[in-house]
């Protein structure tokens, strides 16, 4: 998912995979009934007179390398053309999804002229798979026709055409004439099979893309939450430097631990490693002094409940956007309640249909504080004994933020909590405070020893005080 934007995967699930359907239900069809077709009528010719079907067949080497430069060709073709689908995909996708800043930066221009470049070279690339096909088939059919004159002519020779009948001669002609159409259309739908094998390959080079890596059989119904990190490294690619260095920490369970720090200090990578959204590269990770690569995925992810900055809902009810995923049979009763404790149900009352409002895609009909709300109660409802807050409050006024924070600090007691945040009032009553920088732990304390050392959480929370004065 980091490697590919989102387009060009929805292309491949979708432009893709249909024509490999294509391929392989009409295609394959034809192919198979006309070239049952072909054999039938050889295997005639041959029964009625070898030595002519031999000089009828000597055309096939020229029809196999027509065939075959075709085929390179299509396929390279269809490949392109599914590159070009996709970025077609990326390029619509992005422009419906940023709408908002298209229209208010003025960019309508400069988004129709990507779409315009992007659909070009998709057309580019049609009208050449177009033109070889319009011209390999007449090129064959022409070395057919080449074939069956030279096999009327070869006829008049007696010593060839030996004792063949009247009414064998016109039987050969005729398998041989009859040939052309069942020839003809297999060169027509080689084409598709061609784009169908380019499609494959694509689809199945997806599809053989390793899976997340999840050796672990450690299933608990719920930990403690004790976490320890230590020395934990890790990087993105094998060929990149490490974004985190040396990291060692140990978090009881129940503690809260905010993470604070410049852009790019390494803050939500350190928290996405604990789901395994990332596999670290070095050092190991414990919950309950058990490895992350112990817990099977799915048992370790169960233990934890996640609200980002960048909230995701879905085209469904707000219900259904609480109670989401493994979260779907709870009782509309609990939904309220998780609702209320993210001060949530002030708007939701307000809706039409309450609960049962739909949200539109996105949730587009929310604002920005009333989306992050919803995305708090989820983690709420889920109730996992690990909480990861990454800038939870980003999105909310002062008065949402102080309900939302009176209701955090409700929700993680008794949990083990790692928050990061901008703003550092939110995070003063932490159990301990961790100041990133370049990937490694720079300082770690509460709030007030951190402020008396003097030290980089001293300047962030200068520099941000005096910014708000």
């Amino acid at each position: 998912f980091d490697d590919n934007a989102a387009g060009r995967l929805v292309s491949k699930l979708t432009f893709n995979v249909e024509q490999v359907a294509e391929a392989t239900t009409n295609a394959v069809t034809i192919t198979l009934r006309e070239g049952l077709t072909i054999v039938g009528l050889l295997g005639y010719m041959f029964y009625t007179n070898w030595k002519l079907t031999l000089i009828f067949l000597a055309v096939g080497p020229l029809i196999a390398a027509v065939v075959s430069y075709a085929s390179k060709r299509f396929r390279k073709i269809s490949k392109r053309i599914q590159g070009s689908m996709g970025d077609i995909t990326h390029v619509a996708s992005e422009s419906i999804t940023g709408y908002r800043v298209v229209r208010t930066f003025g960019g309508e221009d400069y988004e129709r002229q990507r779409f315009q470049e992007v659909n070009n070279k998709n057309l580019k690339q049609s009208l050449k798979m177009a033109s070889t096909q319009a011209i390999s088939v007449p090129v064959i059919q022409v070395l057919v026709a080449i074939a069956i004159a030279g096999l009327v002519w070869m006829m008049l020779a007696p010593e060839i055409r030996g004792e063949m009948t009247t009414g064998q001669l016109v039987a050969f002609i005729t398998a041989a004439t009859t040939m052309a159409k069942p020839i003809r259309q297999v060169t027509s739908v080689h084409a598709k099979i061609q784009k169908g094998v380019a499609a494959a390959y694509d689809v199945f080079e997806t599809i053989d893309e390793s899976p997340e890596q999840d050796p672990g059989t450690y299933s608990p119904d719920r930990v403690e939450g004790d976490i320890e990190f230590d020395e934990v490294a890790f990087r993105y690619r094998d060929q990149l430097d490490n974004v985190l260095e040396g990291i060692s920490l140990s978090i009881p369970a129940g503690q809260s631990v905010a993470l604070v720090g410049r852009s790019g200090s390494g803050k939500s990578t350190l928290v996405s490693l604990l789901p395994r959204f990332y596999e670290y590269t070095g050092g190991d990770i414990r919950i309950d002094g058990h490895s992350l690569r112990d817990f099977s995925l799915k048992a370790l992810r169960k233990q934890i409940a996640l609200v980002t900055q960048n909230v995701v809902l879905f085209n469904d009810t707000i219900a259904a956007n609480i109670a989401y995923g493994a979260l779907r049979d709870c009782t509309p009763e609990e939904i309220r309640e998780a609702a209320a404790k993210a001060h949530a149900l002030e708007f939701i009352d307000r809706m039409p249909e309450g609960l049962d409002t739909m949200i539109g895609d996105n949730g587009v009909m929310l604002s920005g504080g009333q989306r992050q709300r919803l995305a708090i109660a989820r983690a709420l409802l889920k109730n996992a004994p690990i909480l990861i807050l990454d800038e939870a409050t980003s999105a909310l006024d002062t008065e949402s933020e102080r309900h939302i924070q009176e209701a955090l600090e409700t929700v993680m007691q008794g949990r083990t909590t790692l928050v990061i945040a901008h703003r550092l009032s939110t995070i003063e009553k932490a159990d301990r405070i961790l100041v990133m920088d370049n990937g490694r732990i720079a300082e770690s304390g509460r709030h007030d020893e951190l402020l008396a050392a003097g030290g980089a959480y001293a300047q962030l929370h200068q520099m941000q005080f005096s910014e708000q004065s």
